[in-house]
């Protein structure tokens, strides 16, 4: 009899302790060959080849390392469902967790990329079927000579990699945050300044989007539509609909066409539809009140859609409800015409803001103080809060660390994606405001792609003008 604890680890208080020597070596017997021969490359392994490409040829000499990251755990023995990093995924197509993409400096200024990855599990030692994590719990794992083709890299077994970096000579980058046993194999080799400038290098690497980008985020917008079509479904006009039900069919529809939701579905009515980032999504979302759901569809390559629309439940706006939302869909119109190449990022958050404050002087929220001046003195901003929009790809806050002048104090240009997302949100505490106001939340957010002459939104399959918006509505409910 043996002890598997002896080589693989196990639940503390598992209910079988040992394996006798003939189960172990039963085990090990009688498996069919399931090794796949006849691969073809993914279909994004052009792309990540010239984006390594362009990544060798921003750091000569000098040795780069990308970790994916490991799983977090959920509790005990429970993981969160794993994603990788998202630089990793960029430059390899890969979603294993543990992986490591080492770019080696070469004698040409040009560097070697390898890919470090677990291997298939070992039946010798019973992993397999005895490790938590083994092939018969977690799933058949891709074998190193399979990745190679899939990949279009070398790759190598993921337990050499920690050794192998601890005896690097010569500079070394790391994108730091993902994998603790990484960054402690290369603590005296690197500098927190060297990977601050890797990572803001590697997040502006996805300003422009690619053709194999366009087409994912093009995809993801798609499905999102279809998301959006199947909650006005459920959605009842005479009765209350939780919150819940909203999210959960939604989710059915990430999952079913996508890899899950490319980011926690708001699903907020009434009142909580003041709230930015409403995700408890506890209420319910009933006749008379407003709905805005904030969701996209992250596609099975993990490029998300992030789309806004603000309905009512009941399917015809009360006079009040369309006054702000028509507002706030003039303050889109505005921002989505700011959206072209040559302008500044700025210009379009800019162009919806100035509308919003235009109508929200109007109507007598700061006294005899004109737009210009509201606008001027930020003031609309405590009924708008937020920025009106922001990178989007394989983040749903893309290029967030990539360099401000390239970014928000940058231009736009062709191949960017970027959403537009203005709103106005009337808190219910908010005194300064006429009651009826109060509670009431409206945002319009699309996706956008700037284009050689102006822009295309990606979601346009989604109505956005209020009437609009209602014929959808009966349409979709009979």
């Amino acid at each position: 009899m043996t002890d598997p604890a002896d080589a693989i680890k196990q639940r503390k208080n598992g209910l079988t302790r040992v394996v006798s020597d003939e189960l172990a070596e039963n085990m090990r017997q009688g498996w069919a060959d399931t090794e796949r021969r006849d691969l073809e490359p993914i279909p994004q392994a052009a792309h990540t080849a010239r984006r390594r490409a362009d990544l060798s040829a921003r750091f000569p000499g000098e040795r780069l390392v990308i970790p994916a990251g490991n799983p977090k755990g959920r509790a005990n023995d429970t993981d969160y469902p794993f994603r990788p990093s998202s630089d990793y995924a960029y430059l390899t197509g890969d979603q294993s967790e543990d992986g490591v993409l080492v770019l080696e400096p070469t004698e040409d200024s040009g560097h070697e990329a390898t890919i470090y990855l677990r291997s298939r599990s070992n039946r010798e030692n019973g992993e397999f079927w005895l490790d938590g994590h083994g092939e018969l719990w977690d799933g058949r794992r891709n074998s190193l000579t399979e990745n190679e083709r899939l990949l279009g890299l070398p790759c190598r077994d993921v337990g050499m990699v920690a050794d192998e970096l601890s005896e690097a000579t010569g500079p070394v980058r790391l994108l730091r945050g993902h994998d603790a046993g990484i960054q402690a194999a290369l603590r005296d080799k690197v500098t927190a300044e060297r990977d601050e400038e890797f990572r803001t290098f590697l997040s502006g690497m996805r300003l422009v989007k690619d053709d194999f980008e366009i087409a994912e985020l093009r995809f993801a917008c798609e499905a999102t539509a279809r998301g959006f079509e199947d909650v006005m479904h459920v959605l009842g006009k005479d009765d209350a609909t939780p919150e819940r039900i909203i999210e959960g069919t939604f989710f059915v529809r990430a999952r079913v066409e996508g890899n899950a939701v490319g980011y926690s579905t708001i699903c907020a009515a009434g009142p909580h539809a003041t709230i930015m980032h409403w995700v408890r999504n506890d209420g319910h979302a009933r006749p008379g009140e407003l709905l805005l759901l904030d969701a996209g569809v992250e596609t099975n390559n993990l490029y998300t859609a992030d789309i806004t629309r603000t309905v009512p439940v009941d399917g015809r706006f009360t006079p009040l409800q369309r006054k702000v939302y028509d507002a706030v869909y003039a303050a889109q119109e505005a921002g989505i015409a700011a959206v072209k190449p040559g302008a500044a990022f700025r210009d379009f958050h800019n162009a919806a803001q100035r509308v919003l404050a235009e109508h929200l002087a109007a109507w007598g929220l700061f006294g005899d103080l004109s737009a210009d001046k509201v606008f001027e003195l930020g003031l609309h901003r405590r009924f708008t809060l937020a920025g009106t929009g922001h990178m989007l790809g394989i983040d749903v806050h893309d290029c967030a660390q990539s360099r401000r002048e390239d970014h928000v104090d940058g231009t736009l240009k062709p191949g960017m994606v970027l959403t537009v997302e203005p709103g106005i949100y009337f808190q219910e505490d908010d005194l300064t405001v006429p009651e009826e106001y109060r509670g009431i939340g409206v945002r319009i957010e699309d996706d956008f792609m700037v284009t050689e002459d102006g822009n295309e939104n990606l979601s346009a399959a989604l109505p956005r003008q209020a009437d609009e918006v209602e014929a959808w509505l009966a349409r979709l409910r009979g």
